[in-house]
């Protein structure tokens, strides 16, 4: 499906309306990892029943085990993460068989296993690639729709193709240690690769192809039930990916073009080092001279796969922190204006509507409110974080939401509900909420109840974690922010939708 076919009415998110938070890895599959897929469909059924009209889903860019796949961490701002290529819908276009889908070893059904699930699923789509190059059937049905895709995806899907071959070629090393003709863009050495591979080149396009087509279905099913996919955008990308490898001029790099700069946040109460991130920071020197027109990519990307974007690290966008590179903390980092103003006006003229959630969490300056309130972003409210501190005024407490905020009872990065009040809350934060809601809870309680406080609240918008919903404790936490092991593993069951 061409892109532009999956283009629909933006959603305004001003109706009082509610949906759940819970990423595609998460969804039932017997494939070692959740799929879009018939778990999908079961899913948008799911919230079609419940009266739900949002699904917000993490980040669907490709994942690597060397950042432990976390989908914040891609190889790639475009391209889609093939792990979440449903088998059973190859079935369908004819690309495997029923019987070979019977015999594969069985993986498990409660946590994600990436690993097998790679392993697995490469091997299937390198035989569905090698069964459309060789069925001439299958070839004349999908050949049109992949010439188009090619077409239309050339400004992204040429490089990314090129740099995952690339990678096989280098035994998955970062680019910045390839020989230098590859690692630097030699035009000559890079034909040479085009045409000795051109078939492993073809086999990434078309495994895009067949992700970026299973997407389409999925999401035009959703609008088929009345369902908004809202999706999520880190802000950096990260040094090793394609991005920063073909479009090095868009980010602060020196000649051997190696981080000049990274990012992070500064010191602040939680850490008394701040947080070193290491993305490489954008040159918006040389964004605002181009205007803007990677950033109008990659949203105009965005908003043809989602209803909704959810900007993480929004902040980043009208002042970010520069670390210099080399650094071990982020203490001797420093703020940096971005040309916000500039940036958002252009987005506003090119999109006749700009359906954007702003992560505002944590310490946020007026100038980033003020970018916010000007261009009509609404921002997050987390009822977690609300009785920590003894503070009747807290924006997080549900007497003090406007109508246009984004609320949850928390999200990927936080505890459960039921594991943070179980293992997390002090005995005065339970008080509060005890006092809140006007008496004492049992921690089975404690989920639904504060589901309740934020469904009564004036938002428009409430987006509950499928943890939540189902009650269940921190062996269903999503994340745990600067640990490298254990995340992104929780998945639902049948039984449990």
């Amino acid at each position: 499906m061409r892109p532009e076919l999956l283009y629909y009415n933006l959603a305004t998110m001003k109706e009082r309306a509610s949906g759940i938070l819970l990423h595609i890895t998460s969804l039932p599959s017997a494939y070692g990892i959740g799929d879009m897929g018939p778990g999908a469909y079961e899913f948008v059924d799911f919230l079609a029943g419940a009266g739900q009209r949002y699904w917000q889903v993490l980040p669907i860019t490709p994942t690597s085990s060397f950042s432990a796949d976390s989908p914040y961490s891609g190889s790639s701002a475009f391209a889609g993460n093939t792990l979440l290529i449903s088998p059973e819908l190859l079935v369908k276009d004819g690309l495997l068989d029923k019987e070979e889908l019977k015999n594969l070893p069985a993986l498990k059904v409660h946590t994600c296993n990436y690993h097998s699930a790679r392993k697995l699923k490469t091997g299937l789509l390198n035989l569905a690639f090698e069964r459309f190059r060789r069925d001439s059937s299958i070839k004349k049905k999908l050949e049109a729709d992949f010439e188009g895709f090619l077409q239309h995806n050339s400004y992204w899907l040429e490089d990314y193709a090129l740099f995952e071959v690339l990678k096989e070629l280098n035994d998955q090393m970062g680019w910045i240690e390839w020989d230098e003709e590859f690692a630097l863009r030699n035009g000559e050495a890079l034909r040479n690769i085009r045409e000795k591979h051109e078939e492993d080149i073809r086999r990434v396009q078309f495994s895009q192809f067949l992700f970026f087509r299973q997407w389409g279905w999925l999401k035009a099913y959703c609008k088929e039930k009345g369902i908004r996919i809202v999706g999520d955008i880190p802000i950096y990308v990260n040094f090793d990916s394609v991005d920063v490898w073909s479009r090095p001029e868009i980010f602060k790099l020196d000649s051997a073009r190696r981080p000049i700069y990274v990012s992070g946040v500064p010191p602040d109460y939680f850490s008394r080092t701040g947080q070193l991130w290491g993305n490489p920071v954008y040159n918006w020197d040389y964004l605002e001279s181009t205007d803007f027109s990677w950033w109008l990519e990659r949203m105009r990307h965005n908003l043809n796969l989602f209803d909704i974007v959810r900007i993480d690290h929004f902040r980043g966008l009208v002042g970010y922190w520069e670390i210099p590179a080399g650094e071990k903390t982020a203490v001797n980092g420093k703020w940096v204006k971005a040309p916000s103003d500039k940036f958002f006006s252009r987005l506003r003229s090119e999109f006749e509507e700009l359906p954007i959630i702003a992560e505002d969490l944590g310490v946020i300056t007026d100038d980033v409110r003020e970018t916010m309130r000007k261009f009509e972003i609404p921002g997050m409210r987390v009822l977690l974080f609300a009785f920590d501190d003894d503070n009747p005024q807290h924006p997080y407490l549900p007497h003090n939401y406007i109508p246009d905020c984004v609320v949850y009872t928390g999200t990927h990065d936080n505890n459960t509900a039921r594991g943070w009040f179980e293992n997390e809350a002090s005995k005065e934060a339970r008080k509060r909420l005890f006092a809140y809601v006007g008496r004492k809870l049992d921690a089975e309680e404690v989920p639904i109840e504060l589901i309740r406080l934020i469904m009564m609240s004036s938002a428009n918008t409430v987006l509950v974690p499928m943890q939540d919903v189902l009650g269940l404790d921190e062996r269903a936490r999503m994340n745990r922010p600067a640990t490298s092991t254990g995340n992104w593993l929780w998945r639902v069951s049948h039984r449990e939708l």
